[in-house]
């Protein structure tokens, strides 16, 4: 019993020391999604990022996706120089038309992170494979603009 006992507690220390990925974890490349180790195409996960990641990942990406989820009117007022308009409300029936690529890399904001949580996982869930929540513009602190 005690020989059992320190195999589960080895066991357990083993897996809290070298954690396997989760799904919030972005992949090893921009531009890469996670595969599943068979060969498989990768799966469509949902993934929150910071902004300082998100940052870092599209200054290293050759090309990306930056998808402002909020109403146009918002967009209007203030954006992320170079984001594409799709309000959270219309990403089922529009996510195609404005987003052909389900493969292509996709950085999802709003005002304050709860319209991007909800349009990242309605794009998992059309099967894009590169979906990544970066929250809100509140928290954006790199540059804006206006009109």
């Amino acid at each position: 019993m005690k020989k059992i006992f320190i195999a589960l507690f080895c066991w357990f220390l083993l897996g809290a020391c070298c954690p396997e990925k989760n799904e919030a974890s972005p992949p090893e490349k921009p531009g890469e999604s996670p595969e599943n180790g068979k060969g498989e195409p990768p799966q469509a996960v949902y993934r929150k990022i910071t902004p300082e990641e998100a940052k870092g990942m599209m200054g290293e990406a050759k090309g990306f996706v930056l998808l402002d989820v909020r109403t146009e009117e918002e967009h209007r007022e203030q954006r992320i120089p170079g984001s594409v308009l799709l309000p959270y409300d219309e990403i089922i029936d529009r996510a195609e038309e404005k987003l052909p690529d389900k493969g292509a890399l996709i950085f999802v904001y709003c005002r304050s992170g709860r319209r991007s949580e909800t349009a990242a996982r309605g794009l998992v869930d059309l099967g894009y494979t590169n979906v990544y929540d970066i929250g809100g513009i509140l928290d954006w602190t790199y540059e804006t603009e206006n009109g």
